[in-house]
């Protein structure tokens, strides 16, 4: 459990031009909306989420009791010229949340600024303590994981779209946050790519205990089996919270590794067989039940074209959950 974080949020955007990088100030817009008051922008900033621009003094009068770091770029660090603007969340009275890997105590500049002015600076990137190694023994419950062929595909909107759409049908759920905007949204989880490698199995363990045989733990992935850095720790989710159902999520359209244009994606099915073959180490029963399409960059028409075109490539359902009704992978789940 990460401390209760203060809020309304001021969203800071730095000077990131890559809308991917965004992700985190997306999440929350779209998940906690209530609770962002606005973005923070930087000169040569080219993303744009919508909400009121405001610096940390203006957030201030607008209720703003944080800021929160609103982006993750790959390698999650703190951009050095970035400092110097974020000393001032302090200096307005404000509060400083982050979830990259530099941890913002660390920072002297912040750490001076947050001393000076009584406020606090609270990284949720931070595992819990005394992890154990994984059991692989079976546990009671259901469990539903999320699984990706690239980075920042729809993992984190799809389990959260699927434990609201559970909840709302009175099926017992938890949503299970595995990164920092998961975290942040949910107010609880482990960030499983900040743990060490030999305990993550054990680290999604923890994160997914027993439960009630109708009850389903919905977890949010992370990275992808075909990303060249981050296919460690999907590996290392995928054995530990030995899910009973995945979830396979797309880019429409995305042909390779983002940032990695040498690597290829894999077709969905051979995705499919890749996550199958890698899940049923620890849960034999483990199958895709169906294809999360993100289709952001398509009209209405084109996304209900695609999303047929993928289902009548793979055999599986396949929907946007932000756009489309989900009772067809709810369905496949039983």
């Amino acid at each position: 459990m990460i401390p209760d974080l203060p809020s309304p949020h001021l969203l800071f955007l730095g000077d990131i031009t890559n809308p991917l990088d965004a992700k985190t100030a997306m999440g929350l817009r779209d998940w906690c909306p209530e609770r962002c008051v606005g973005q923070w922008s930087l000169p040569g900033c080219a993303v744009d989420l919508g909400l009121p621009s405001m610096a940390p003094d203006a957030a201030v009068r607008a209720g703003a009791r944080s800021v929160i770091v609103g982006v993750a770029p790959s390698g999650g660090a703190l951009q050095p010229h970035w400092v110097d603007a974020l000393a001032q969340a302090p200096a307005s009275g404000l509060d400083l949340i982050s979830g990259l890997h530099h941890r913002l105590a660390e920072i002297p500049a912040l750490a001076r600024a947050a001393k000076n002015h009584g406020q606090l600076l609270i990284d949720v990137r931070i595992p819990p303590k005394n992890i154990p190694l994984a059991t692989g023994q079976p546990r009671s419950g259901k469990r539903l994981l999320t699984v990706g062929t690239d980075c920042c595909v729809g993992k984190k909107y799809t389990a959260l779209a699927m434990a609201r759409a559970m909840r709302e049908r009175g099926i017992a759920v938890s949503f299970r946050a595995t990164g920092q905007t998961g975290i942040l949204i949910a107010g609880r989880g482990i960030p499983l790519d900040a743990v060490v490698a030999d305990f993550l199995a054990g680290a999604a363990e923890v994160l997914t205990p027993h439960g009630d045989p109708e009850h389903w733990d919905v977890i949010e992935g992370q990275g992808s089996l075909f990303h060249p850095a981050y296919a460690a720790v999907t590996l290392g989710l995928i054995h530990g919270s030995q899910p009973d159902a995945l979830v396979l999520c797309h880019g429409a359209g995305r042909v390779c590794i983002d940032e990695y244009e040498n690597y290829v994606i894999p077709t969905l099915s051979e995705a499919k067989d890749h996550y199958e073959g890698a899940a049923r180490l620890t849960n034999p029963a483990a199958r895709v039940i169906g294809v999360s399409l993100n289709t952001e960059a398509l009209d209405a028409c084109a996304a209900q074209q695609a999303c047929a075109e993928v289902a009548n490539a793979t055999g599986l359902p396949c929907i946007d959950p932000m756009r489309h009704d989900l009772e067809p992978l709810l369905a496949a789940c039983w």
